[in-house]
């Protein structure tokens, strides 16, 4: 099934990206990279790791690790200082912990596999991010 048909249940929110917050940055790098089915899961007062999380799928391996790479580029251009990052090696699946973001970058299969979106849709709103 293609992950374009798999997509999480998207409620509208209040809380969009805000221009020029970590948020818009980081959705912005991917917009421009051509991550596909971007989501932004707000997590404020749901969770104390981060105030949201934005998941996205990459074509490819390399797709992701380049997505990955530019992402920390534009994250340490923009002043955001170093963030922690796993997943390298394989970019099967890429975690980017940019503090008060948490980025999730896959393999469009590992993405259909883990359904991350659906652990946090029940108590989270879900943002659709223009493609």
């Amino acid at each position: 099934m293609a992950p374009q048909a798999q997509e999480a249940t998207i409620s509208a929110s209040t809380d969009e990206a805000l221009p020029g917050s970590l948020e818009d940055l980081i959705l912005s790098r991917l917009d421009d990279d051509k991550a596909q089915d971007i989501v932004l899961i707000d997590l404020k007062g749901k969770s104390p790791m981060a105030d949201s999380m934005i998941v996205a799928s990459g074509r490819s391996h390399r797709h992701v690790g380049a997505l990955a790479d530019h992402v920390l580029r534009t994250l340490k251009d923009a002043g955001h200082g170093r963030a922690r990052v796993e997943g390298l090696p394989h970019c099967d699946w890429v975690l980017i912990d940019a503090g008060d973001v948490v980025v999730h970058l896959f393999r469009p299969e590992v993405r259909t596999f883990y359904n991350i979106e659906k652990i946090w849709s029940v108590d989270s709103n879900h943002i659709k991010a223009a493609n």
